[in-house]
């Protein structure tokens, strides 16, 4: 079994999967999904054998532990991809053809949180949603810097520059907020 660390322990999944309308038969992908693959079971649960969940992330040591849990649970449904989430066009999955793309506790570590936005923007349907949980910046025990935190208000203009319209806010747990976007 996994030990959960980092700030997604801090997170409740099946909360934050129902605030992204995960349903089944669809296809999502979790960027920067970490080692625990905190999102991803649940997920693959959610959108049962005809859905498809990607766990994508840099960390190729992260990817391989998701493969082998994959493996040792017998789960069809996961795919693990490989990829810089900086660099647009980088992640091998077809534009247009998810119907959610979670980032959650990812751009935070990024300077180049734009170029995320936009692959991971690159990659929804039309009508889709993205959904983006981040630290609040409030003075917390853990997490990142406060100098590193996404501050909401900056997210809000640049995902809109980028054809995001906000479907809802929400706290997403004690030290975190989340944004559900829509592809327009």
């Amino acid at each position: 079994m996994f030990r959960i660390t980092g700030g997604n322990a801090l997170l409740d999944a099946d909360f934050i999967l129902s605030k992204a309308q995960i349903t089944e038969n669809i296809r999502i992908a979790d960027l920067g999904c970490g080692a625990s693959g905190h999102f991803i079971f649940p997920a693959a649960k959610m959108v049962g054998k005809r859905g498809v969940v990607y766990a994508v992330d840099i960390l190729k040591t992260v990817l391989g532990g998701i493969d082998k849990r994959v493996k040792q649970e017998n789960i069809e449904n996961i795919r693990t991809v490989w990829s810089d989430l900086e660099v647009f066009k980088a992640t091998k999955i077809e534009s247009g053809s998810l119907d959610v793309v979670l980032l959650i506790n990812t751009l935070y570590q990024s300077r180049k949180r734009v170029e995320i936005l936009r692959e991971a923007i690159r990659m929804l349907k039309k009508g889709a949603k993205l959904l983006v949980v981040e630290w609040k910046n409030v003075s917390s025990p853990f997490g990142p810097p406060p100098e590193e935190r996404v501050k909401p208000d900056l997210l809000k203009i640049g995902a809109k520059k980028l054809g995001l319209e906000i479907e809802d806010e929400f706290e997403a747990g004690q030290y975190h907020y989340g944004i559900l976007f829509i592809k327009l």
